[in-house]
């Protein structure tokens, strides 16, 4: 299983991967996750990536394609691996395509969700982060809620400043400006298959299957 899941933010790329990877056993391999542990960890990375994050604009191709060809030339991606959040540029597209056949990498996917824009600021909007572990919740689901702390550690719920809504709507201009191309480029490929993300979680993870043969 080699899979990338392709879409705007908050259309559950990552939730999707999350429940594959448990599924299968193959690694959910998240740029954004990466990326969110250097910011903690306070490293020049993060640091650099939390300013251009908060602002809503993309990290730099040479960092990010830098990251990703670590993650692919390791051996824990040996039976497969599933991207999330990357590639984002047509140029970050590109160098993955050429560092797929320095791998022999030539039999993978692209699992596009479509869900528009109002949907995805309402989704983004409602979401809140426990400040000890990260783990996501949202507002419309599970329940929770600024003034509550989180289910799992007790630990205080905020809200990304990457998902208020000034910050979503210039994320959803940089992804139709930018991103958006990149399905063109695997469209041209014929490796990319479509489906609904605004289907319930189990709904949609059952497409992918059906999608996959798997």
């Amino acid at each position: 299983m080699r899979l990338i899941m392709f879409g705007p933010p908050g259309v559950g790329k990552g939730t999707q991967a999350k429940l594959l990877s448990e599924e299968f056993g193959v690694p959910h391999i998240s740029t954004g996750d990466m990326l969110r542990a250097a910011v903690a960890e306070g490293t020049e990375l993060g640091k650099k990536a939390k300013s251009i994050m908060d602002a809503g604009r993309l990290v730099p191709d040479d960092v990010m394609i830098g990251i990703v060809r670590d993650v692919l030339r390791s051996p824990k991606v040996k039976n497969g691996f599933i991207l999330d959040g990357f590639p984002r540029t047509v140029e970050q597209a590109k160098a993955l395509d050429t560092l797929f056949q320095e791998l022999h990498i030539g039999d993978y996917r692209v699992v596009n969700f479509a869900v528009d824009d109002a949907e995805i600021i309402r989704r983004l909007g409602s979401r809140l982060m426990c400040v000890n572990d990260g783990k996501i919740y949202n507002k419309l689901t599970d329940g929770v809620s600024p003034e509550m702390r989180c289910p799992e550690c007790g630990g205080a719920l905020i809200q990304r400043d990457d998902d208020k809504e000034e910050t979503i709507r210039k994320r959803l201009e940089v992804y139709h400006s930018t991103t958006k191309p990149v399905l063109e480029f695997y469209n041209s490929r014929g490796v990319v298959l479509q489906l609904d993300g605004r289907a319930t979680v189990e709904s949609v993870h059952n497409e992918i299957k059906r999608l996959l043969g798997v």
